[in-house]
Protein backbone atom coordinates (compact mmCIF):
# COMPACT_ATOMS: atom_id res chain seq x y z
CA UNK A 1 0.00 0.00 0.00
CA UNK A 2 1.36 3.54 -0.89
CA UNK A 3 1.07 6.09 1.23
CA UNK A 4 0.67 9.45 -0.85
CA UNK A 5 2.66 12.13 1.31
CA UNK A 6 0.83 15.43 1.27
CA UNK A 7 4.02 17.60 2.87
CA UNK A 8 4.97 20.16 0.33
CA UNK A 9 9.25 20.91 -0.04
CA UNK A 10 10.02 23.95 2.17
CA UNK A 11 12.84 26.31 2.86
CA UNK A 12 14.16 26.21 6.79
CA UNK A 13 13.33 29.05 8.76
CA UNK A 14 16.88 30.31 9.62
CA UNK A 15 17.87 29.86 5.15
CA UNK A 16 14.89 32.29 4.57
CA UNK A 17 16.40 35.05 7.44
CA UNK A 18 20.26 34.30 6.19
CA UNK A 19 19.06 34.63 2.80
CA UNK A 20 16.60 38.23 3.32
CA UNK A 21 19.65 39.20 5.31
CA UNK A 22 22.07 38.66 2.61
CA UNK A 23 19.99 40.52 -0.03
CA UNK A 24 18.65 42.79 2.13
CA UNK A 25 20.81 45.90 0.44
CA UNK A 26 19.84 45.11 -3.42
CA UNK A 27 16.03 44.70 -2.83
CA UNK A 28 16.32 47.69 -0.50
CA UNK A 29 18.41 49.84 -3.27
CA UNK A 30 15.70 48.58 -5.82
CA UNK A 31 12.35 49.57 -3.71
CA UNK A 32 14.47 52.88 -3.04
CA UNK A 33 15.14 53.86 -6.68
CA UNK A 34 11.87 53.26 -7.95
CA UNK A 35 10.27 55.10 -4.98
CA UNK A 36 12.79 58.46 -5.50
CA UNK A 37 11.53 58.11 -9.18
CA UNK A 38 7.90 58.64 -8.34
CA UNK A 39 8.71 60.72 -5.46
CA UNK A 40 11.54 63.23 -6.34
CA UNK A 41 11.54 66.20 -9.27
CA UNK A 42 13.90 65.61 -11.93
CA UNK A 43 15.85 62.15 -9.94
CA UNK A 44 15.05 59.80 -13.30
CA UNK A 45 16.03 62.05 -16.13
CA UNK A 46 18.90 60.83 -18.09
CA UNK A 47 20.89 64.29 -17.05
CA UNK A 48 20.94 63.54 -13.34
CA UNK A 49 21.52 59.82 -13.65
CA UNK A 50 24.50 60.55 -15.58
CA UNK A 51 25.31 63.12 -12.70
CA UNK A 52 24.25 60.52 -9.81
CA UNK A 53 27.49 58.07 -11.62
CA UNK A 54 29.52 60.65 -11.98
CA UNK A 55 29.80 62.00 -8.22
CA UNK A 56 30.13 58.26 -7.33
CA UNK A 57 32.79 57.64 -9.84
CA UNK A 58 35.67 58.00 -7.54
CA UNK A 59 34.18 56.44 -4.77
CA UNK A 60 33.16 53.61 -7.01
CA UNK A 61 36.82 53.08 -8.23
CA UNK A 62 38.43 53.37 -4.79
CA UNK A 63 35.79 50.86 -3.32
CA UNK A 64 36.67 48.13 -5.59
CA UNK A 65 40.59 48.11 -3.88
CA UNK A 66 39.30 49.32 -0.02
CA UNK A 67 36.88 45.64 -0.53
CA UNK A 68 40.20 43.52 -0.94
CA UNK A 69 41.47 45.68 2.30
CA UNK A 70 38.81 44.91 4.29
CA UNK A 71 38.32 41.19 2.95
CA UNK A 72 42.29 41.00 3.85
CA UNK A 73 41.12 42.13 7.34
CA UNK A 74 42.63 45.79 6.71
CA UNK A 75 41.58 48.83 6.00
CA UNK A 76 42.98 52.17 4.76
CA UNK A 77 42.08 55.61 6.25
CA UNK A 78 44.70 57.50 4.06
CA UNK A 79 43.04 57.43 0.81
CA UNK A 80 41.38 60.39 0.85
CA UNK A 81 44.82 62.13 1.50
CA UNK A 82 46.15 60.29 -1.25
CA UNK A 83 43.51 61.64 -3.88
CA UNK A 84 44.70 65.09 -2.56
CA UNK A 85 48.41 64.49 -3.07
CA UNK A 86 48.10 62.92 -6.67
CA UNK A 87 45.89 65.55 -8.19
CA UNK A 88 48.23 67.98 -6.65
CA UNK A 89 51.44 66.28 -7.49
CA UNK A 90 50.30 65.90 -10.87
CA UNK A 91 48.77 69.35 -11.21
CA UNK A 92 52.62 70.35 -10.35
CA UNK A 93 53.95 67.99 -12.97
CA UNK A 94 52.01 68.67 -15.98
CA UNK A 95 52.65 72.32 -15.23
CA UNK A 96 56.20 72.00 -15.21
CA UNK A 97 56.60 69.35 -17.92
CA UNK A 98 53.59 70.13 -19.59
CA UNK A 99 53.50 65.96 -20.48
CA UNK A 100 50.11 64.27 -19.53
CA UNK A 101 52.49 61.00 -19.99
CA UNK A 102 54.82 61.82 -17.10
CA UNK A 103 51.85 63.81 -15.06
CA UNK A 104 49.95 60.15 -15.25
CA UNK A 105 52.93 58.35 -14.42
CA UNK A 106 54.01 60.72 -11.60
CA UNK A 107 50.92 60.32 -9.95
CA UNK A 108 50.48 56.66 -10.13
CA UNK A 109 53.92 55.88 -9.09
CA UNK A 110 52.98 58.35 -6.06
CA UNK A 111 49.96 56.83 -5.43
CA UNK A 112 51.60 52.82 -5.39
CA UNK A 113 54.61 54.05 -3.35
CA UNK A 114 52.18 55.19 -0.65
CA UNK A 115 50.09 51.78 -0.95
CA UNK A 116 52.94 49.86 -0.12
CA UNK A 117 54.47 52.18 2.57
CA UNK A 118 51.33 51.27 4.03
CA UNK A 119 51.61 47.70 3.34
CA UNK A 120 54.93 47.14 4.81
CA UNK A 121 53.64 49.17 8.09
CA UNK A 122 50.96 46.69 8.47
CA UNK A 123 52.70 43.64 7.13
CA UNK A 124 56.42 43.69 7.76
CA UNK A 125 57.07 45.78 10.75
CA UNK A 126 53.09 44.93 12.67
CA UNK A 127 52.11 48.42 12.63
CA UNK A 128 48.17 48.36 13.58
CA UNK A 129 46.06 49.75 10.37
CA UNK A 130 44.50 51.96 12.50
CA UNK A 131 47.97 53.30 13.47
CA UNK A 132 49.93 52.98 10.54
CA UNK A 133 47.02 54.57 7.99
CA UNK A 134 45.84 57.67 10.03
CA UNK A 135 49.64 58.39 10.56
CA UNK A 136 49.59 58.18 6.70
CA UNK A 137 46.68 60.07 6.46
CA UNK A 138 48.43 63.15 8.53
CA UNK A 139 51.91 62.92 6.73
CA UNK A 140 50.03 62.31 3.08
CA UNK A 141 47.67 65.10 3.78
CA UNK A 142 50.67 67.29 4.96
CA UNK A 143 52.88 66.72 1.82
CA UNK A 144 50.07 68.20 -0.51
CA UNK A 145 49.86 71.53 1.87
CA UNK A 146 53.21 71.40 1.51
CA UNK A 147 54.13 71.03 -2.10
CA UNK A 148 51.20 73.58 -3.21
CA UNK A 149 52.04 76.21 -0.56
CA UNK A 150 48.86 75.39 0.93
CA UNK A 151 47.34 76.68 -2.84
CA UNK A 152 44.99 74.94 -5.39
CA UNK A 153 47.37 73.99 -8.48
CA UNK A 154 45.52 75.15 -11.86
CA UNK A 155 45.26 72.91 -15.01
CA UNK A 156 45.22 74.35 -18.46
CA UNK A 157 45.99 71.43 -20.47
CA UNK A 158 43.10 70.55 -22.68
CA UNK A 159 44.75 66.99 -22.92
CA UNK A 160 44.64 66.32 -19.60
CA UNK A 161 41.53 68.06 -18.68
CA UNK A 162 39.54 65.83 -21.50
CA UNK A 163 39.82 62.84 -19.30
CA UNK A 164 37.41 64.71 -17.04
CA UNK A 165 34.96 64.87 -19.51
CA UNK A 166 35.32 62.97 -22.60
CA UNK A 167 32.49 61.22 -23.59
CA UNK A 168 32.33 57.44 -25.24
CA UNK A 169 29.25 55.52 -26.23
CA UNK A 170 27.40 58.40 -24.41
CA UNK A 171 29.07 58.09 -20.93
CA UNK A 172 32.02 60.21 -19.66
CA UNK A 173 35.16 58.31 -19.15
CA UNK A 174 34.97 58.58 -15.55
CA UNK A 175 32.07 56.56 -15.15
CA UNK A 176 33.61 53.66 -17.63
CA UNK A 177 36.97 53.64 -15.99
CA UNK A 178 34.89 52.86 -12.79
CA UNK A 179 32.80 49.98 -14.68
CA UNK A 180 36.25 48.66 -16.06
CA UNK A 181 37.14 48.67 -12.36
CA UNK A 182 34.77 46.62 -10.97
CA UNK A 183 35.15 44.23 -13.70
CA UNK A 184 38.39 43.90 -13.10
CA UNK A 185 38.68 43.30 -9.43
CA UNK A 186 35.14 41.65 -9.67
CA UNK A 187 37.23 38.92 -11.75
CA UNK A 188 40.39 39.51 -9.75
CA UNK A 189 38.26 38.21 -6.41
CA UNK A 190 36.40 35.95 -7.94
CA UNK A 191 38.39 33.91 -10.43
CA UNK A 192 41.80 34.27 -9.52
CA UNK A 193 43.82 32.52 -7.20
CA UNK A 194 45.25 35.98 -5.52
CA UNK A 195 41.55 36.70 -4.81
CA UNK A 196 40.97 33.47 -2.58
CA UNK A 197 43.92 33.85 -0.89
CA UNK A 198 42.71 37.99 0.16
CA UNK A 199 39.94 36.43 1.59
CA UNK A 200 41.70 33.72 2.91
CA UNK A 201 44.00 35.36 5.02
CA UNK A 202 40.91 37.71 6.37
CA UNK A 203 39.16 34.72 7.54
CA UNK A 204 42.09 33.05 9.25
CA UNK A 205 45.91 34.58 8.65
CA UNK A 206 47.58 31.72 10.61
CA UNK A 207 45.80 29.12 8.48
CA UNK A 208 46.52 30.57 5.39
CA UNK A 209 50.07 31.15 6.16
CA UNK A 210 49.82 27.21 6.99
CA UNK A 211 48.53 26.55 3.82
CA UNK A 212 51.53 28.42 1.69
CA UNK A 213 50.15 31.49 1.06
CA UNK A 214 52.69 34.55 1.33
CA UNK A 215 50.27 37.12 3.73
CA UNK A 216 52.72 39.39 4.21
CA UNK A 217 53.60 39.85 0.60
CA UNK A 218 50.00 39.41 -0.41
CA UNK A 219 49.06 42.86 1.86
CA UNK A 220 51.70 44.66 1.02
CA UNK A 221 50.33 43.76 -2.57
CA UNK A 222 46.98 44.52 -1.89
CA UNK A 223 47.54 48.15 -0.02
CA UNK A 224 50.31 48.72 -3.08
CA UNK A 225 47.16 48.31 -5.60
CA UNK A 226 45.06 50.56 -3.26
CA UNK A 227 47.12 53.19 -3.48
CA UNK A 228 47.56 52.56 -7.84
CA UNK A 229 43.76 52.93 -8.25
CA UNK A 230 43.19 55.81 -5.43
CA UNK A 231 45.86 57.66 -7.61
CA UNK A 232 44.20 57.10 -10.57
CA UNK A 233 41.11 58.77 -9.31
CA UNK A 234 42.65 61.60 -7.73
CA UNK A 235 44.09 62.32 -11.23
CA UNK A 236 40.72 61.99 -12.87
CA UNK A 237 38.93 64.45 -10.03
CA UNK A 238 41.90 66.79 -10.55
CA UNK A 239 40.87 66.87 -14.30
CA UNK A 240 37.38 67.47 -13.65
CA UNK A 241 37.68 70.01 -11.46
CA UNK A 242 40.38 71.59 -13.45
CA UNK A 243 43.02 71.62 -10.50
CA UNK A 244 44.68 70.21 -8.02
CA UNK A 245 43.31 70.99 -4.50
CA UNK A 246 45.56 70.22 -1.17
CA UNK A 247 42.03 69.96 0.91
CA UNK A 248 40.07 67.79 -1.56
CA UNK A 249 38.48 64.41 -0.44
CA UNK A 250 38.30 65.44 2.94
CA UNK A 251 36.27 62.75 4.75
CA UNK A 252 36.58 60.21 1.42
CA UNK A 253 37.37 57.57 3.74
CA UNK A 254 34.35 56.82 5.54
CA UNK A 255 32.29 57.15 2.55
CA UNK A 256 34.52 54.87 0.93
CA UNK A 257 34.76 52.45 4.01
CA UNK A 258 31.12 52.92 4.25
CA UNK A 259 29.57 51.43 0.92
CA UNK A 260 31.83 48.70 1.17
CA UNK A 261 30.42 47.67 4.67
CA UNK A 262 26.50 48.61 2.96
CA UNK A 263 27.72 46.28 0.03
CA UNK A 264 28.24 43.47 2.45
CA UNK A 265 31.97 43.65 3.11
CA UNK A 266 32.67 42.60 6.59
CA UNK A 267 34.88 44.48 8.83
CA UNK A 268 35.86 41.26 10.23
CA UNK A 269 37.53 40.11 6.76
CA UNK A 270 36.98 36.92 4.99
CA UNK A 271 34.13 38.01 3.76
CA UNK A 272 33.44 40.25 0.09
CA UNK A 273 30.76 40.29 -2.92
CA UNK A 274 31.85 43.29 -5.96
CA UNK A 275 27.93 43.52 -6.77
CA UNK A 276 27.27 44.01 -3.16
CA UNK A 277 30.12 46.72 -3.39
CA UNK A 278 28.34 48.28 -6.37
CA UNK A 279 25.34 48.90 -4.36
CA UNK A 280 26.74 50.05 -1.43
CA UNK A 281 28.63 52.80 -3.88
CA UNK A 282 25.07 53.61 -5.42
CA UNK A 283 23.15 53.64 -2.16
CA UNK A 284 25.31 56.21 -0.37
CA UNK A 285 25.71 58.27 -4.03
CA UNK A 286 22.04 58.39 -4.22
CA UNK A 287 21.10 59.58 -0.73
CA UNK A 288 23.48 62.31 -1.24
CA UNK A 289 21.79 63.26 -5.01
CA UNK A 290 18.29 62.83 -3.81
CA UNK A 291 19.79 65.31 -0.87
CA UNK A 292 21.01 67.98 -2.90
CA UNK A 293 17.93 67.72 -5.41
CA UNK A 294 16.11 68.65 -2.10
CA UNK A 295 18.17 71.60 -1.51
CA UNK A 296 18.78 69.82 2.45
CA UNK A 297 21.31 71.76 4.08
CA UNK A 298 25.04 71.21 3.94
CA UNK A 299 24.72 70.21 8.32
CA UNK A 300 22.15 67.75 7.54
CA UNK A 301 23.92 65.84 4.90
CA UNK A 302 27.22 65.73 7.19
CA UNK A 303 24.49 64.07 9.81
CA UNK A 304 23.24 61.38 7.30
CA UNK A 305 26.81 60.28 6.58
CA UNK A 306 27.61 59.58 10.13
CA UNK A 307 23.88 57.53 10.73
CA UNK A 308 24.64 55.94 7.19
CA UNK A 309 28.14 54.58 8.47
CA UNK A 310 26.46 53.41 12.01
CA UNK A 311 24.05 51.58 10.20
CA UNK A 312 26.68 50.17 7.91
CA UNK A 313 28.06 48.67 10.99
CA UNK A 314 25.19 47.35 12.91
CA UNK A 315 23.70 45.71 9.34
CA UNK A 316 27.92 44.17 9.27
CA UNK A 317 27.01 43.12 13.06
CA UNK A 318 23.68 41.72 12.15
CA UNK A 319 25.32 39.40 8.95
CA UNK A 320 28.13 38.09 10.87
CA UNK A 321 25.62 37.09 13.52
CA UNK A 322 23.17 35.29 11.34
CA UNK A 323 25.98 33.34 9.96
CA UNK A 324 26.91 32.19 13.26
CA UNK A 325 23.16 31.15 13.83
Amino acid sequence: MRVHSSEQPFVPADKQRRWLVEYSMPIGYAVLFILLSFTVENFFSTTNIIGLMLSVAQIGMVACTMMLCLASRDFDLSVGSTIAFAGVLGAIILEQTHSVALTVIGGLLAGALIGAGNGVLIAYLRVNALIATLATMLMVRGLAFIVSHGQAVGIANEDFISFGDTRLLGLPLPILVTAACFVVFGVLLNHTVFGRNTLAIGGNPEAARLAGVKVERLRVWIFLLQGLITAMAGLILASRITSGQPNAAQGFELDVISACVLGGVSLQGGKARIFGVLIGVLIMGTLENVMNLMDVDAFYQYLMRGLILLIAVLLDQLKTTAHRI
